[in-house]
């Protein structure tokens, strides 16, 4: 898009604060998970679904935010799922029975996705090169952190107030973005004129659609960071009724395995400079498949321990995490021309494993042997879907794709 004069930049923090609000309303009420279903006087499997609509809600919006902005400008946009995101906090916060709860995370998710896509946009809009990679990686740097203290927060809030009050902090997070939205960001990116976008889109998606190398990172990618989810969902019923941890120990452990993702992220970037990226990708799934088996005989069979547990989790996520960027990488790669489509459709597809693999949490009666089955049975398929990569899209050089 040509402009007559530069748009300004929007300040950072506000970028961090529209990017924060969706993550942290994920994690954070994770610990509340117990609480929430005794008082509601419901089961288990039925307070986990408040997570796995979340996790539906940020597939859906993935695939919508990006060219309705591009349609109609990022501002009004995204003052929408601002204002989306604060009134459904509203209404989870009030809620009397899970199903409005549940129909409320699903509605706040939509509203909360807008942020999470639209601040990248806004950067890429206003800023040079150069000043879009420093700030999309402060910006990567801070999501990452928000996710490891949300549950710890979460586990604080719920201790100290209760678990409505964490409903509370998303209402105010939601009006404090809206309003900070509407006072200072200015359109960066004007609306189209025809309709021809909506008919790109469609054009894009379904190149993409018809690429085994795609699906096959898609597919992988999901299975292989997004199955996480599974043991998150399961966390708070596995450390909290099984070894007797209280809320707050909960937050902590999950804040720890944040920390193991960032450690593989870490490692990632330093071993791509040496190998291939199908090579990293396998390499970072072998490890979480090795500890996948690890946790489902420890809980299967035993002897099963919290330090034990929260070991063979940190070392799974270490996986993760190593294998995580190279797969983005490569499935931006294996079509250049529609990288902003297929980073949409992944983002999505990641959602949607997630939320498959914690509905599955449910269906047992003992939810850490079902996270660990959810584990160990995406590991596998995500090593079968990046061998179908590396056999139809071959890495072509060092770190190429």
């Amino acid at each position: 898009m040509n402009r007559l004069s530069p748009v300004p930049a929007p300040p950072l923090w506000l970028l961090v604060l529209v990017t924060l609000s969706g993550t942290l309303a994920m994690h954070m009420f994770v610990p509340a998970l117990g609480e929430a279903a005794r008082d509601l006087a419901t089961s288990p499997a039925a307070i986990q679904s408040t997570i796995t609509l979340y996790i539906v809600g940020l597939a859906l919006g993935q695939l919508v935010y990006g060219p309705v902005s591009d349609h109609i400008g990022r501002r009004p946009t995204l003052l929408f799922g601002l204002g989306l995101f604060a009134l459904a906090g509203l209404v989870c916060m009030l809620a009397q029975s899970v199903g409005l709860l549940v129909a409320a995370r699903f509605m706040q998710a939509l509203g909360g996705c807008a942020g999470l896509l639209l601040a990248r946009a806004i950067v890429r809009d206003t800023a040079s090169p150069q000043d879009t990679m420093r700030r999309l990686a402060t910006m990567q740097l801070i999501t990452m952190v928000g996710p490891g203290l949300a549950p710890l927060i979460g586990g604080l809030v719920v201790t100290a107030l209760g678990w409505r009050w964490i409903f509370a902090i998303f209402v105010l997070l939601g009006v404090a973005g809206f309003v900070a939205t509407w006072r200072m960001l200015p359109e960066t990116r004007a609306p189209r004129q025809s309709g021809a976008a909506s008919r790109s889109v469609m054009a894009d998606y379904g190149i993409l659609l018809r690429s085994p190398a795609f699906l096959g990172c898609v597919i992988g990618g999901g299975c292989a960071t997004a199955s996480f989810y599974a043991f998150v969902a399961a966390a708070p019923f596995l450390l909290g009724e099984r070894f007797g941890q209280p809320v707050t120990m909960v937050g902590a452990c999950l804040a720890l395995l944040i920390v193991g993702v960032s450690i593989g992220n870490f490692a990632s970037a330093r071993l791509a400079a040496r190998g291939r990226l199908t090579r990293i990708m396998l390499a970072g799934n072998t490890l979480s498949t090795a500890c996948a088996a690890a946790l489902m005989l420890q809980l299967a069979h035993g002897p099963a321990s919290v330090t034990s547990v929260m070991a063979t989790m940190f070392l799974y996520c270490v996986g993760a995490g190593i294998c995580s960027p190279a797969v983005i990488t490569k499935a931006m790669s294996i079509q250049p021309s529609v990288a902003g489509s297929a980073s949409g459709i992944y983002g999505s597809g990641q959602m949607a494993i997630g939320a498959i693999s914690t509905a599955a949490v449910g269906l047992g009666h003992d939810h850490g042997v079902m996270a660990a089955a959810v584990l160990l049975a995406a590991s596998i398929v995500a090593q079968l879907s990046f061998r179908i990569v590396r056999r139809t899209a071959p890495d072509v050089g060092l770190g190429a794709a």
